[in-house]
């Protein structure tokens, strides 16, 4: 019996069908229909091992509070509970937003698997190397409002009408602390906005540059919004840290520009309402050709008159 070595040709797979636009809707549809439900399991995975460690994320995040004189009674830090549910409640809320974080790279990769496959080939790998520095810029924003957190609480505290002697109820604290986080993540992302619409074409570096003003300005007010701190320390901070990564971001714009070329175009520096300079070109014009007589129409030839009816066909139509 004879043996083939020829290789059976590969099915293509789920991303080169849809790459390739052969996919119809309803394999469309169960694709994402599998993708949620793997991006579910990694949730749930990750809600597990976050009730896990649940209580080792609370010990981080009741730092700031225990670091202050009156949050100790006893000999232990101590918080305010008024509801009998509110500590189960709030160990399923931090579970579930460490969860999240560590489900992220299943649910992120699934999302990506499904939206990838319209994209080019550049755009793939620019979007590989955006989510790779979104998320340390995330990361150092969580740290940035930790910092700000662990050194604005006791000024919030002490400057009240009550003095040293508040305690604070657990929800309402872990709450404004996870808030903090995920706003000064969030603001850390800003500069990474600017340079996805450089590397696009929508902008250029130098447009980017003229905004310096006003990104400073706005800088300042959004961390006067957002930092709990009345005073000018986690402001300043959280403004200047903004500010040096815009900067930073219009620098990495300006190396793009050099690298496509921008700025050397054909009609660059000109007005949109100059006029453009045409080469004035004079050809004489000489005598005409002489036009020969018409000639005349002979009269139309007569038209025969049309046949009777029964003379039209013949035997067989």
């Amino acid at each position: 019996m004879a043996l083939s070595l020829r290789r059976k040709p590969k099915k293509p797979t789920k991303f080169q069908q849809a790459a390739e636009g052969s996919m119809t809707l309803i394999e469309h549809v169960r694709e994402l229909r599998n993708r949620l439900f793997i991006a579910s399991l990694g949730l749930v995975v990750g809600l597990i091992v976050g009730f896990i460690i649940s209580q080792w994320v609370f010990d981080i995040l009741e730092g700031p509070y225990c670091a202050l004189p009156s949050s100790w009674i006893d000999g232990q830090c101590r918080f305010l509970v008024l509801g009998a549910t509110d500590q189960l409640v709030l160990r399923l809320k931090i579970a579930l937003w460490v969860g999240i974080i560590i489900g992220s790279p299943v649910w992120l990769y699934q999302l990506w698997a499904f939206v990838a496959p319209g994209l080019h080939r550049h755009e793939r790998k620019w979007a590989y190397v955006f989510v790779a520095i979104a998320a340390p810029l995330f990361m150092l924003g969580a740290v940035l409002a930790y910092f700000v957190v662990k050194h604005s609480l006791s000024f919030i505290m002490e400057a009240g009408v009550i003095g040293e002697s508040t305690q604070l109820e657990v929800t309402a604290y872990v709450g404004f602390v996870m808030n903090m986080i995920l706003l000064f993540g969030a603001a850390f992302e800003f500069p990474l906005l600017l340079l996805m619409l450089n590397f696009t074409g929508v902008v250029s570096a130098r447009r980017l540059l003229s905004w310096w003003r006003a990104v400073v300005f706005l800088s300042f007010a959004f961390a006067a919004i957002a930092t709990p701190d009345p005073g000018p320390f986690g402001m300043t901070l959280l403004a200047a840290c903004i500010s040096l990564l815009y900067f930073i971001a219009v620098g990495v714009a300006f190396i793009n520009d050099r690298r496509k070329g921008r700025g050397k175009e054909l009609y660059e520096g000109l007005d949109d309402d100059a006029i453009s300079p045409l080469a004035e070109e004079r050809v004489p014009v000489g005598a005409s050709d002489p036009v020969e007589a018409p000639t005349a129409i002979g009269s139309p030839a007569p038209v025969e008159k049309p046949a009777p009816l029964e003379r039209r066909f013949d035997d067989m139509t």
